[in-house]
């Protein structure tokens, strides 16, 4: 069974669009969170999560979309998330509200946002370790926008990576396939139009620096 694994999409249509025309035929799919945020497509990328029944964790610009709690925002994301209220509409917002913390899919995956102890945890991949593992075979989870998985014997960690704002170097969207029979991880970048982008943040009136951070992968 092959599950295809993205997170922290940001309202990053043209990312997201990527995503889709490169990921393999798969069995599944799992959301960790941050559907809305940055970008200016909020809407458009909560229905395409929506369509296709993705199994989605609640991450911290989803939370403060819905529910008005700050998470220490900078300017831009702050922004970004006042911009995703405005455009939600009342089904989209409680869709997005009414997301977990954490779930378990195909008896073996635990999706998690930042950390399975705290969903607002950063944890970056030289914090993974194999105490994070419960009885789940793997635990996704997302949050820091950097790609990695690390294999133990008790199992699989992975962040995915950055759908819609990769913060890791590399620009391009990210994603990653996982083998749940071979217990293996697939980690995948796709080229997307960042000048789109920044073109529709500009139009939007969001910070210019939403879309200029895309081309540098921060």
């Amino acid at each position: 069974m092959e599950i295809g694994l993205i997170s922290d999409i940001h309202g990053n249509r043209p990312a997201l669009d990527a995503v889709w025309d490169d990921m393999p035929a798969v069995d599944g799919l799992v959301c960790a969170g941050d559907v809305v945020g940055y970008n200016p497509w909020p809407g458009a990328c909560v229905e395409q999560v929506r369509e296709r029944a993705i199994p989605t964790v609640m991450g911290n610009h989803d939370r403060a979309t819905t529910t008005g709690t700050a998470f220490g925002f900078n300017s831009m994301a702050g922004a970004g998330v006042e911009y995703a209220r405005e455009q939600l509409d009342e089904d989209q917002r409680k869709w997005l509200g009414d997301l977990p913390d954490e779930r378990t899919e195909f008896d073996r995956v635990t999706v998690v946002h930042g950390h399975p102890d705290d969903p607002d945890r950063y944890t970056y991949p030289d914090l993974f370790e194999p105490g994070m593992l419960g009885e789940e075979d793997v635990l996704v989870l997302g949050h820091t926008h950097v790609q990695h998985h690390e294999t133990y014997d008790k199992g699989i960690v992975v962040n995915p990576g950055s759908v819609g704002q990769p913060r890791d170097g590399d620009p391009r969207a990210a994603y990653a396939i996982l083998d749940l029979d071979a217990m293996t991880v697939e980690e995948r970048r796709v080229d997307y139009d960042i000048d789109a982008v920044e073109r529709a943040v500009a139009e939007a009136g969001l910070p210019d620096a939403i879309g200029n951070r895309l081309r540098k992968g921060r």
